[in-house]
């Protein structure tokens, strides 16, 4: 996880130097003072990224190295299982639609529309979540 912490890294630093550079030339050649949206915004952005970087930075010396981390690592380090990824789901659909219609509820400010994205929201989420869980195994 430390070359995807290194990637938030950059973003971090980028935004936060393009933040600088943003605020400095709309200061100096807008004629009107520097533009405090666009700053807010790279600062936000660049602390975002900052802070997703530093969660995988602490995630990453909690668990043991994988392939990507070490620099001594060969190409069949990182062969075999890499998880179990569901193949014919139809949940993330469910919860697709049900997110698609809490942003159309909350567009038109239809609150009982509302209630039943969220609904259908908490619906889908757990039919998702729990679609392989089979119950506690009675020995």
């Amino acid at each position: 996880m430390k070359v995807e912490a290194r990637i938030f890294d950059i973003v971090a630093g980028f935004a936060f130097v393009v933040a600088a550079v943003y605020g400095f030339m709309t200061h100096y050649m807008s004629g009107y003072g520097t533009e405090p949206i666009g700053v807010v915004a790279l600062i936000l952005t660049g602390g975002l990224a900052l802070l997703a970087g530093s969660y995988l930075r602490f995630v990453s010396r909690r668990i043991e190295a994988r392939p990507e981390d070490r620099e001594d690592a060969e190409i069949s380090d990182g062969a075999g299982e890499l998880g179990f990824f569901s193949p014919g789901s139809y949940w993330p659909v469910g919860l697709a639609a049900s997110a698609a219609l809490g942003g159309l509820a909350l567009a038109f400010f239809h609150v009982w529309l509302l209630i039943i994205a969220i609904v259908a929201l908490l619906i889908t989420i757990g039919g998702l979540v729990f679609e392989y869980h089979t119950g506690p195994s009675h020995h």
